[in-house]
This record gives structure tokens, C-alpha cells and sequence, in this order.
């Protein structure tokens, strides 16, 4: 008798086992199967984001844009490489002292704001005071993004 209580236990405590390393292993297949699913999803939808991105041809380009109801403008020159700003400058135009001195401080600060970003990351709202600067600098650089632009030769 004392055998088959033995024998029985072994038996339970096997099954029993067994059963948890099933249920394991049943847990890791479905946690492994979730994170499959959205992962892949995500890497699908991105691949295509990547291929239609526009791609622009590396070099130093410059653009004025204007901005106002004068108009007033300012210069951008730009410095791209690999579809990155690696170097601006702006030049003001103001003859104005207020406005001058708007515009050199918007020059002096859009360095720090721009350089190393990816150009269609690019647009730059209120900086240093100035609250219409800015939209003279954004036009330009959309003007250096038409020039720089490289066409796409898949799509045609």
C-alpha cells in the first residue's frame, strides 16, 4: 500500500508538472504572438513613410523670404547634408532699429533651434522676441527645400 501511495504521488506530482510547463509555455506563445502583430504593423506603415519622404541634394543653398505687410524679408543661407541642416545663416534686411534689432536677435538664436535637424522638420515659430521673423525664415527655407529637392526617378 505503501508502494502504490508512492507510485501515486510520483504520478500527481508529474502530471502536475506537466501541466505547468504547458501552461508556460501555452503563456509565452501568446505573449509572443501580441508583440509580433503590432510591431510589424508599425515597421510596415514606416517602411513607406521612409520611401516617401522627399530626399535633398547636399550643398549650401540660399533663399529670401518675406514676410509683413511692408513686406519685410530676410536671407537664409543653408548648409544641407544628408537631408539635414548642418549650418545656417541669417542675414537681416531691416532698416528700421526696432526691427533690426528683432531680426539680429532671430539670427543670432536660430542656430541653436535648427542645426542638426532634418529639414522638413524644420519651422520655426516665435524666437528671441520676434513673432514675424519667423515667417520670413519659414518661407525661405521652403524655397530651399523646392531647390534642393531631389526627384524621385521610382515614381515615374
Amino acid at each position: 500500500m505503501v508502494n502504490l501511495r508512492k507510485s501515486t504521488i510520483v504520478t500527481m506530482m508529474a502530471g502536475i508538472s506537466l501541466s505547468l510547463v504547458l501552461a508556460s509555455c501555452q503563456k509565452e506563445d501568446m505573449a509572443v504572438d501580441r508583440p509580433r502583430s503590432a510591431p510589424n504593423a508599425g515597421v510596415s506603415s514606416s517602411k513607406s513613410a521612409v520611401s516617401k519622404e522627399p530626399s535633398y541634394a547636399d550643398g549650401v543653398y540660399k533663399a529670401t523670404g518675406k514676410y509683413g505687410g511692408l513686406p519685410s524679408s530676410i536671407t537664409v543661407t543653408a548648409t544641407l547634408d544628408d537631408n539635414a541642416i548642418t549650418d545656417v545663416k541669417v542675414t537681416p534686411h531691416a532698416t528700421n532699429p526696432t526691427s533690426l534689432d528683432l531680426q539680429r536677435r532671430f539670427a543670432a538664436a536660430v542656430p541653436a533651434v535648427v542645426v542638426g535637424k532634418r529639414i522638413d522638420e524644420v519651422k520655426v515659430g516665435r524666437l528671441a522676441g520676434s513673432s514675424d521673423t519667423p515667417d520670413g525664415f519659414n518661407a525661405a527655407i521652403q524655397q530651399i527645400k523646392e531647390k534642393a529637392r531631389i526627384e524621385d526617378s521610382t515614381s515615374k
